[in-house]
């Protein structure tokens, strides 16, 4: 591994983007990035792993699905800049339970080149239609409703903001987000007085929706969220904010020195 570690040219954060192809069909599966642990345990398991920039941590392909990728052969392209997997697919690869992940097509013809945009707008437009429904189901099962809700937002960051409540707001930018995520946390605090169960779990429900618009437009994935309240677990509350008051003097002093 030193000596293949040593040959990648690997980016500024330690990551090498990889493509994932089928090995029996040459479909391309996915797109993702392997750092110097995921590699190694790749190479070791022969399953796939990858390093998740959104969950900023190791990522075995199928741990939640149980769509593994069995690998068969690993390559590098003449840069060593890229790397290409060849694997057998256990079940699907992309989370919407589509096949591959590059399943939204640009109709090419020589009629349609001017208009190539709306043609592809209106192509997956219909098709995501037809499926959504049935693909949002089946994430459900396997991810559970904050990684659905989470990759859902995501999608609408590119539809019609007249049309999409997300799109509108992912539009008007960060200081609109940031207002309702206050405005609704506000209507929560003032449900909880009123002691109004079930309007305490629609206003909860709203909190969770625009901080994850939020979480959406920093592609910041909420497993890390999940990975702090791990961390702090067994730890006193006194105790962590203290430590996190000192982590922030001390990177505040580094940036300075820097």
């Amino acid at each position: 591994m030193e000596t293949l570690e040593s040959i990648i040219a690997w980016d500024s954060h330690g990551l090498i983007p990889c493509i994932t192809q089928d090995y029996l069909t040459n479909k391309v599966l996915m797109l993702a990035y392997m750092n110097r642990e995921s590699l190694s345990l790749s190479i070791e398991t022969h399953i796939a792993h990858y390093f998740s920039r959104s969950k900023q941590r190791i990522w075995k392909k199928g741990e939640t699905s149980g769509n593994i990728q069995e690998i068969q052969e690993i390559s590098f392209d003449c840069d060593n800049d890229t790397m290409l997997l060849k694997v057998v697919q256990k079940g699907y690869a992309c989370h919407t339970g589509e096949t591959s992940c590059f399943f939204k097509v640009i109709p090419i013809a020589q009629h349609i080149l001017n208009n190539s945009i709306q043609s592809y707008r209106q192509y997956n437009k219909t098709n995501h239609l037809q499926n959504q429904n049935e693909n949002i189901t089946q994430s459900l099962k396997m991810y559970g409703v904050l990684d659905t809700l989470y990759h859902i937002l995501l999608d609408r960051k590119n539809a019609d903001s007249n049309k999409s409540y997300t799109a509108s707001l992912f539009a008007k930018g960060e200081n609109t987000i940031a207002k309702k995520i206050i405005e609704e946390a506000g209507e929560f605090c003032f449900a909880f007085k009123d002691k109004n169960t079930c309007e305490i779990v629609y206003e909860c429900a709203d909190v969770f929706y625009h901080m994850f618009v939020a979480l959406a437009s920093m592609k910041i994935h909420p497993d890390r969220i999940y990975q702090e309240l791990e961390r702090r677990m067994g730890t006193s509350g006194v105790d962590e904010k203290k430590s996190r008051a000192q982590n922030t003097i001390l990177s505040s002093k580094q940036h300075n020195q820097e």
